[in-house]
């Protein structure tokens, strides 16, 4: 099989659209991503999978911090700015928890310390430990066969 017909298949697994943040001394800097997962409850640790070609890889290691932004249904147009697809006229406002830079109104932003890099295949395996969270009500913002979409749920318990 070829890369292109893999990306395909990944692309039919549905996921939530995440933004990746730090602050690597420079400033606030973020990436769109779907490349994102909870590891372990105790101790709190999630991963983010980085290209080894991207930008942000240097940014994650200089700062030793990064935070994950679940984006709303009505935030698309921040992904579209971070992956590169279309710039946000008006900027990316941001919020900091503990110091690190996090998406404004984003249904949650996970924040969180670099414990491990392991390098896999053409990516970085960044897991972080979890230093705080926050939560806000919405409906969350999903990817489908390289498109932007929404789910509908009446409430989150």
């Amino acid at each position: 099989m070829d890369s292109r017909e893999f990306r395909n298949a990944m692309g039919r697994f549905a996921t939530g659209v995440t933004v990746i943040t730090t602050n690597d001394g420079a400033g606030a800097h973020g990436m769109t991503a779907n490349a994102f997962m909870s590891i372990s409850l105790e101790p709190k640790l999630i991963t983010i999978s980085i290209d080894n070609k991207a930008n942000m890889l240097n940014k994650i290691k200089a700062a030793g911090q990064y935070a994950v932004n679940f984006l709303s249904d009505e935030q698309q147009d921040i992904s579209m700015n971070f992956a590169g697809q279309k710039k946000k006229e008006d900027g990316v406002d941001f919020d900091f928890i503990q110091g690190i830079p996090v998406i404004k109104d984003s249904l949650a932003s996970i924040v969180c310390d670099v414990d491990q890099e392991i390098v896999v295949g053409d990516h970085t395996l960044f897991i972080g430990r979890v230093l705080d969270v926050e939560l806000t009500e919405g409906n969350p913002l999903t990817f489908y066969c390289g498109k932007y979409g929404n789910y509908r749920q009446k409430e989150c318990v």
